[in-house]
């Protein structure tokens, strides 16, 4: 009976175990951080000339379990009173997986 009880605690605690491990990491980034996460990257530019504008959408989740706002380019654009997009960066932070935060930054004219 006693090794029953071991076992079955056991097997909880490792189910339990299992269950955080997706909870590292609630926003994307390059890079991972689980405690705290600031992170700022790029992935496009274009050919268009000096950017004098710069419009901002974000996106925030809480826990991994409830995302809401609009962090599409097409908000960030509309943010910064942007037509020509001269670049596309991206901003993530996470603070112990329980609150995130993913932006989305358009810089152009």
């Amino acid at each position: 009976m006693k090794q029953i009880k071991v076992a079955l605690t056991l097997a909880g605690l490792t189910a339990a175990a299992l269950s955080l491990t997706a909870c590292g990491m609630i926003v994307a980034s390059p890079m991972a951080g689980t405690t705290f996460n600031e992170t700022k990257y790029g992935n496009i530019a274009t050919d268009e000339a000096m950017a004098t504008k710069e419009g901002k959408a974000c996106g925030t989740s809480i826990l991994g379990a409830v995302a809401t706002g609009d962090a599409s380019i097409a908000a960030a654009k509309a943010n910064g009173g942007i037509t020509k997009v001269s670049s596309v960066d991206h901003y993530a932070k996470s603070i112990f997986a329980i609150y995130g935060e993913w932006c989305t930054i358009v810089k152009g004219n």
